[in-house]
């Protein structure tokens, strides 16, 4: 076996597959002095796109719109599914990834332009499904909070989902959504333990910032849950209880989970990231991905990826089932409403305060 690259401080990924579109591999210059690849700053690309809403055509997903300003992710999850769009940009799913975020500095007002429009069908919009709206460079940019500020004028209903503390920063608007019964949030939890997380999603809010956010949404009257997701057999699986426990005892309401998907080149860096921070476990959780994927690291069919299928599979359904039930989650359903849909038109917003 080819030996893995040494890993990057600060980075979930180590290395630059080659884009299964253009066959090129994009390396970076070594350091002068270690003569070791250094981690790549992070790079700010426009996005020259004219709308900011996409459509979903996947049936086992609960949205069909979706905005986002940013395409790639600085979180650096070195298992994220959305790796490989940045494949359809001429980058690679690994570094690339977490260092080239394709930015929609207009989003906001896109946005607005396409709420006002009369072809828009007013329906839950998705913030975001793919990569996170809260990564670090939000705190500086404010495109997720424009976004939102224009929902909360049209009265758009929105379903958030994040791993990031940074949400707390919006709960002004946040609020004034949910006075109209049109916001949601889910925050995604993966672990409790912050060592893991600091190699595994080495960008993101500690576990205990996100348990806090839940906390502090819960708090302000926001209906909010928890995501355990991914699950990672043999490494995170074991949590699954604490983490809904922690995430109830802060006031969620709901909870789901998905389990580990590993598309294209996401499997060989995921791979690669085992074998550098967990090789004595590497065996151990292949081996169970395996078990759930019918003898593959990776099955795209829909209405299986989120889940897996087979015995360990079943038994993390079932144990959901039970401690959902224990706890109270998901007793309360999350209706949205277009009701209170306001089309609007006319002066500029103020989008950044």
């Amino acid at each position: 076996m080819a030996k893995s690259p040494n890993p990057l401080r600060g980075r979930g990924a180590s290395d630059n597959p080659v884009n299964r579109f253009e066959g090129n591999y994009i390396d970076y210059d070594l350091d002068e002095e270690t003569g070791e690849r250094p981690s790549p700053k992070t790079q700010l690309i426009r996005d020259a796109a004219k709308s900011v809403i996409a459509y979903n055509k996947s049936e086992d997903i609960g949205f069909n719109a979706r905005i986002n300003p940013y395409r790639g992710c600085e979180h650096g999850c070195i298992y994220c599914y959305a790796r490989p769009y940045h494949e359809y940009l001429g980058y690679s799913s690994g570094l690339d990834f977490e260092s080239k975020i394709v930015v929609k500095y207009d989003a906001p007002e896109l946005l607005k332009k396409e709420l006002s429009s009369k072809k828009w069908k007013p329906q839950v919009i998705a913030m975001s499904g793919v990569t996170d709206i809260y990564q670090p460079i939000e705190r500086k940019l404010k495109l997720t909070r424009g976004c939102l500020k224009v929902l909360a004028e049209f009265r758009n209903p929105v379903g958030l989902i994040t791993k990031n503390h940074l949400i707390t920063r919006d709960i002004d608007l946040l609020c004034e959504l949910n006075d109209h019964h049109c916001v949601s949030v889910t925050i995604s939890v993966t672990t409790l333990d912050k060592d893991v997380t600091a190699v595994m999603e080495p960008r993101t809010s500690r576990p205990n910032r996100r348990i806090d956010a839940i906390r502090k949404l819960a708090d302000a009257g926001i209906p909010v849950g928890v995501n355990v997701a991914p699950i990672i057999p043999g490494l995170t699986d074991h949590e699954c209880v604490n983490i809904l426990e922690e995430a109830a005892g802060a006031g969620a309401l709901y909870a789901g989970y998905t389990i580990i998907r590993l598309p294209y080149k996401v499997k060989d860096l995921f791979v690669d990231w085992l074998e550098q921070h967990y090789p004595d476990r590497r065996k151990k959780v292949l081996r169970k991905i395996l078990d759930i994927r019918d003898g593959k690291l990776n099955n795209s069919e829909w209405g299986r990826r989120m889940k897996g299928e087979g015995n360990f599979a079943k038994q993390i359904s079932d144990l959901f089932t039970v401690h959902t039930k224990r706890l109270g989650l998901n007793e309360r359903s999350r209706n949205l409403t277009t009701e209170h849909f306001v089309r609007r038109s006319g002066s500029q917003l103020n989008f950044f305060e």
